[in-house]
């Protein structure tokens, strides 16, 4: 919520004609019944993000009966279970993806055409961009899903991700967002950084409950919010590569093999090294 009301404050000086949520307004930290809460007092319009589907599915138990009670599920638990029927109505309700009212030209998803998981970044292939300017009518395209800024041009599409308010993985910890400006048929792309009262969120974490009810989970959540880069993906992969159980135990030992500087596919040539000293040792 402070990186959200930061951002909110920064938009109402900036003044413009329309404003999008690329989604995923749940399930990344504590205050998911608030952010939507504001979002509805606001009327801003909002694509449906992965972590929309995964607390829908956790508030409505369908879900494998494990995950019901695995540490590794304890913060979507916590999170589903902190939102109301209200809350999971608006966001069930959420369209898959949207056009631009006043421009129709700018189609937005959460992550791509073909899923809200599929992410777009500097290491997407231009032949993928291809492909997706392909399947549009428009002539620009914004996408979030990464949490990293980016623009990109394929068949005179513009790609915009968007980045990321409340959890940057860019290394920059500041609350971000992009605003389009579309003139004689041309897109300008600026992307803002607004700092926030990280302090005061992360109190939240332990005020809440949070923290220590979300074990491994909200663990690495905060220490996203700490450094501005992914910890909770690499963790997973890495316990699942390792065949280990993801929990708190194990925290220790990733973060001596982690690096966040590097890209998922560094990391795993990376883990896959590791693992074949370990093995030999």
């Amino acid at each position: 919520m402070p990186a959200f009301e930061a951002v909110i404050a920064d938009i109402e000086q900036q003044s413009p004609d329309e404003i999008i949520i690329a989604g995923d307004l749940v399930g990344r930290g504590p205050q998911g019944s608030a952010v939507v809460e504001r979002v509805i007092e606001l009327g801003w319009p909002s694509v449906r993000g992965n972590h929309e589907d995964y607390l829908i599915n956790f508030f409505h138990e369908r879900i494998p009966p494990e995950w019901k009670q695995t540490e590794e599920w304890a913060a979507s638990r916590w999170m589903a279970n902190e939102l109301s029927r209200e809350h999971v109505d608006y966001i069930d309700a959420l369209p898959f993806s949207m056009q631009s009212a006043l421009v129709p030209e700018l189609h937005i998803y959460h992550g791509t055409p073909a899923s809200n998981q599929e992410g777009l970044g500097k290491w997407t292939a231009k032949e993928r961009l291809e492909e997706l300017a392909a399947q549009i009518t428009g002539t620009a395209f914004a996408t979030a899903h990464t949490h990293r800024p980016l623009l990109a041009e394929a068949n005179g599409v513009t790609f915009i991700n968007v980045g990321s308010v409340g959890l940057p993985f860019n290394g920059d910890w500041r609350a971000q967002y992009a605003i389009l400006t579309h003139e004689h048929g041309s897109w300008e792309v600026e992307f803002r950084q607004v700092e926030w009262d990280r302090e005061a969120f992360l109190e939240v974490y332990e005020e809440s409950g949070f923290l220590e009810e979300g074990k491994i989970t909200s663990t690495l959540l905060r220490r996203e919010v700490l450094t501005a880069r992914p910890h909770l993906v690499p963790f997973m992969k890495w316990a699942e590569y390792l065949e280990r159980i993801p929990c708190m135990n194990e925290l220790p030992d990733f973060l001596e093999f982690y690096d966040p500087d590097l890209s998922m596919v560094e990391l795993f040539q990376l883990l896959q090294a590791w693992d074949a000293r370990q093995e030999s040792e």
